[in-house]
């Protein structure tokens, strides 16, 4: 199983930008990020902290994507 770096919640919205997802709206600090297919979740970005690893699991439980390629996406490359 891929680790994940750790990533802020700027890099995390960065890499889902990357993977098709577009904001939808931001309130406050919550970033909400949306597929075309309907997809969606809520990026917290707060400057300088790191998302920790169970609201990781979270937004790849929402997004339906594999650790792996949302660690290639933080690593800046596309997914096929």
């Amino acid at each position: 199983m891929t680790k994940l770096p750790a990533a802020t919640g700027k890099e995390v919205v960065a890499a889902l930008k990357r993977l098709g997802f577009d904001v939808a709206r931001q309130r406050g600090s919550h970033v909400f990020l949306k597929h075309p297919d309907g997809r969606a979740t809520v990026v917290p970005v707060h400057a300088g902290e790191t998302i920790g690893p169970g609201l990781m699991a979270r937004i790849l439980r929402d997004t339906e994507l594999t650790r792996q390629e949302l660690a290639e996406a933080l690593r800046g490359r596309k997914r096929n």
